[in-house]
């Protein structure tokens, strides 16, 4: 593993798997309701990736500011570009994904969504910006009705202007790339409806969009394996979810036969 530092003062991890021929990076934001970076959702989610023949890379973005607005997402299409542009990594992001968890899924879409919002971004960062495809497991969507409450105060600090920026769930959703989504009926801290209003506006949008819901399982499951159990969270193993994974893997291999 090599840190990147990036300008905006987080850490870009790298985790090159050991397939010579993998052209494809899945970059990772973890979650922690814009105040914190879950472990759970960052190392362990790159290893699973690269096992599965994908180079990762983990943004552990910064969180320093009291209102953190528009920089984790400025942050993230950073390390988009750097990732398809730095020498030390050509070749390896051929096709990237951005995927994210809780929060970081929040941050994961908020590029999908937002990758050519000219407010935020210049034309020539704006033509490398658009994720070539969204991994989300249980993200915060809106910073409406069914938003994280937490998430929501660190990252518009109550801004009329950047609360309707990152609802999600409201922007113009004709631009977003395909999206692999998933969450549990269950969740006690994100509210299912931000996985089901999403789904259900990309699909109005007719944006390409495989959404699961699991029929039980607490919030922040991470991979849902023994690997990443939290016995502080009363988080366990539970081989239903797990399949979000290999579900996920399918959907990667159908994408890139499409493109052929």
């Amino acid at each position: 593993m090599k840190e990147i530092r990036t300008p905006f003062g987080g850490i870009l991890e790298l985790y090159p798997c050991e397939a010579e021929t993998a052209r494809e990076t899945v970059l990772i934001c973890p979650g922690g309701g814009y105040s914190f970076l879950a472990p759970r959702e960052a190392e362990p989610i790159a290893g699973a990736f690269g096992k599965a023949g994908y180079h990762a890379a983990v943004l552990k973005y910064c969180l320093e500011k009291e209102v953190l607005g528009t920089d984790p997402v400025r942050e993230l299409a950073w390390s988009v570009r750097w990732l398809r542009n730095a020498a030390e990594w050509r070749g390896r992001a051929e096709r990237l994904y951005t995927a994210g968890f809780s929060a970081g899924g929040h941050l994961a879409a908020s590029l999908g969504v937002l990758w050519n919002e000219p407010s935020i971004f210049s034309p020539e960062e704006r033509e490398q910006n658009r994720p070539d495809g969204l991994i989300l497991g249980y993200p915060v969507i809106s910073m409406g009705a069914y938003g994280h409450e937490r998430s929501v105060r660190r990252l518009t600090g109550g801004d009329e202007e950047l609360i309707r920026l990152f609802s999600l769930e409201e922007r113009d959703l004709t631009q977003t790339p395909p999206v692999f989504l998933w969450n549990t009926r269950e969740d006690e801290k994100v509210s299912s409806m931000n996985s089901l209003l999403f789904a259900q506006r990309l699909f109005q949008a007719g944006v390409d969009c495989e959404y699961h819901m699991f029929h039980r399982g607490l919030h922040g499951m991470s991979l849902a394996t023994p690997e990443v159990e939290s016995e502080e969270e009363n988080l366990h193993p539970d081989s239903h979810i797990a399949h979000w994974l290999p579900l996920c893997l399918e959907w990667m291999e159908d994408g890139k036969s499409l493109d052929k």
